[in-house]
This record gives C-alpha cells, structure tokens and sequence, in this order.
C-alpha cells in the first residue's frame, strides 16, 4: 500500500513526507505543481529513498491524478496543496478559487471514482483555523463546531473546500477527515511567512515589517507537532469527523518579532551590542486582517492522545538555528520575483 501527498514540496507537506520516510514503513507518492512556494530542496534528505517517488502535476489534471490512483494500490489521500498566503489572496483571488476549490473538488472526485470501484482509500483534508474568522480578546478558542466566518478570500476558499469534503463524506461515504491547524513555524519555511520573514529580513540588516499595530494574535504550532497529529488523524481519526489541532501558543505578533529577535540576538549577536528588535517597524495594515485566532485541540487530545511537544520559545530557537545554518536554500528562494514582491507589499 501507499500514500498520495498532493503539495508535498511546500512548507508543511515536505514536513510531513520527510517524517514519514523517517517513522513510517509505507511508500508515498508527492504529486506538487511546484509552483513559487514548492521547493525540491526541501526533500533532498528522502529524494534517494525507494519508498519515496515524486510526480510534479497539477491537482486540477484529473487524468494524471486518476492515472496515479489507479496505477499504484493507494489507501490515502493527504491533501495539502493549496494556495495559503492571505495576502496573495488578496491581490490575486482567482488562483485560491482555482486550486483550493476546483482542484479539490476534482481531487475529491477521483478519489470517489477509485473508492466506488473497491478501492480502500482515505481522504485526509488538511485545513486552517482561519475558516472560523477573528475572535474578540475574551473569546474562547475555536472548538471543531465553531461557525465559518471566513474574511479573506484565502480563508473563504479554504472554507469552500472543507464544505466540499465533508459533502463527499455525507452524499457518497467517502472516507474523508479533515482537520484545521493554527499558524505554523519551523525548518523550510518559505519566508513569506511572518517568522521565516523576520528571520531573513533580520539577517539581512532590513526592516521587520508588521501589520497594523502588531498585536494579532495568532496560535503557534511548530511543525513536527502538526505532523504528528496527522499522521494520528490518518491512523486512527473517525472518518466524517473534523480535528483541531493548535500549538497552545498564543502569541501578539509583536511578541512573536521579540521572541525571534532575541533568538537571533544569542545565536547570531550584533556589534556593539546591538539588538535585532531595533529593526522592527509597523506598516499600514492588511484589509480585513483578522484580529486573534486560538484552536482548542481537546477532542484530538482525548481522542487520540495527541498534545503539542515543542513549546514556543523553544521552537523558535531551533527555526533560527536551522535558517542560520542553512543560508544557501534561502539564497536559491529569495530570487527576484520574492524579493519585488516583498517590496510591493511592505512598501
């Protein structure tokens, strides 16, 4: 038997297929578009594995996705390919509708074809915390039945997408799960995100932009942790059931660009005694930025005995270790077309 991993090159899905080849004795297959954010160099560590094959394609060629399916004893789907970057979305809505709503249909569709036709197959679905919108300070956490609220158009595709799921599992019985994680951090991380851009933005001598007044709060979840509960949910997950998974890590943004300035500040000090954090400046803020987010990750941890392993500080301390250590892959992704869209945004 095998798995499929749609998006497998990017931050979180390379991640999880580099655990995998390391913990699991099962073959994977990683079918990634490779586009801006999907990098080989992220693999290179499992590349020469035999349990390891990577197909580049698009989720939305349904010939190449039924050609895999049918062509390899699949049992699980692990769904990560999607467009994710809420300010991407902004400028540019149509590719989130492409591939985070169509492409996941027709993913959703072949899967069903093979299933209907004997196949024993899985579709893990894996979503984000920001389908349930902005909570007010005094809040408690998104639990699993928390209405969607979303207010970008990344979030409303990815909302769309997790209403597609749960249909396929509710009309046909597909076997489907989906699960809705926080802000993620850790190695591999394309720095477009807040904290690998703070890390390569600081090393740099440039500014660390934050939106707005830099108190959002998002739930920190370090990646391994996040990878773990998948492959949980994947084991033993109730199918036709959703799972939050959060880091119980609450954070201000402003926070966040301390906490990765100090860490730069001890692995990598300045002259003179100078610190990272001088360099942080606030920017006009993003439209419709929503304003806190927090998971409530009970029923994973009740269910199925998972619990976040890394704690924050901790784990911003390793991501700076691994991006000091590792210049050479932020230098081959911070090209051109990076560094003028940088630019556009934060100006």
């Amino acid at each position: 038997m095998t798995i499929l991993v749609t998006g497998g090159a990017g931050f979180i899905g390379s991640n999880f297929i580099r655990d995998w080849i390391d913990l699991v004795n099962e073959p994977v297959i990683n079918l990634d578009k490779l586009t801006y954010a999907g990098n080989l160099d992220n693999l290179r560590h499992v590349e020469a594995s035999p349990r390891y094959t990577f197909v580049q394609g698009d989720i939305l060629d349904t010939d190449r996705v039924r050609s895999l399916l049918a062509g390899h004893e699949v049992r699980a789907i692990v769904h990560f390919a999607a467009e994710s970057h809420v300010d991407r979305s902004i400028t540019g809505p149509d590719q989130f509708v492409q591939t985070n709503v169509v492409g996941t249909a027709q993913l959703l569709q072949a899967a069903l074809e093979r299933w209907q036709h004997g196949q024993n197959i899985r579709f893990l679905h894996v979503s984000t915390d920001e389908v349930f919108g902005s909570l007010e300070p005094d809040d408690p956490p998104f639990v699993e039945s928390s209405p969607y609220l979303p207010n970008s158009p990344y979030a409303a595709s990815k909302a769309a997408s997790d209403h597609l799921v749960r249909a396929y599992g509710q009309t046909y019985g597909l076997p489907v799960l989906t699960t809705h994680c926080s802000n993620n951090y850790g190695p591999h991380h394309f720095p477009e995100k807040l904290i690998p851009l703070l890390i390569h933005n600081a090393t740099s001598g440039k500014d660390l932009p934050l939106y707005g007044d830099g108190r959002q709060v998002r739930d920190w979840l370090y990646v391994s942790d996040h990878c773990r509960a998948l492959r949980l949910v994947l084991a033993d997950g109730q199918p036709g059931t959703t799972y939050n998974i959060g880091g119980n890590a609450e954070r201000q943004n402003i926070e966040v660009a301390r906490t990765v300035c100090a860490a730069l500040d001890r692995q990598q000090p300045l002259e003179r005694g100078r610190s990272y954090s001088d360099q942080i400046v606030l920017v006009r803020d993003r439209p419709g930025h929503d304003r806190r987010y927090a998971i409530n990750s009970t029923k994973l941890r009740n269910e199925l005995g998972w619990a976040p392993l890394e704690n924050f500080d901790d784990g911003i301390g390793k991501t700076v270790q691994w991006y000091l250590s590792h210049p050479g892959w932020v230098e081959a992704i911070t090209s051109g077309t990076y560094r003028d869209w940088i630019a556009r945004q934060y100006s």
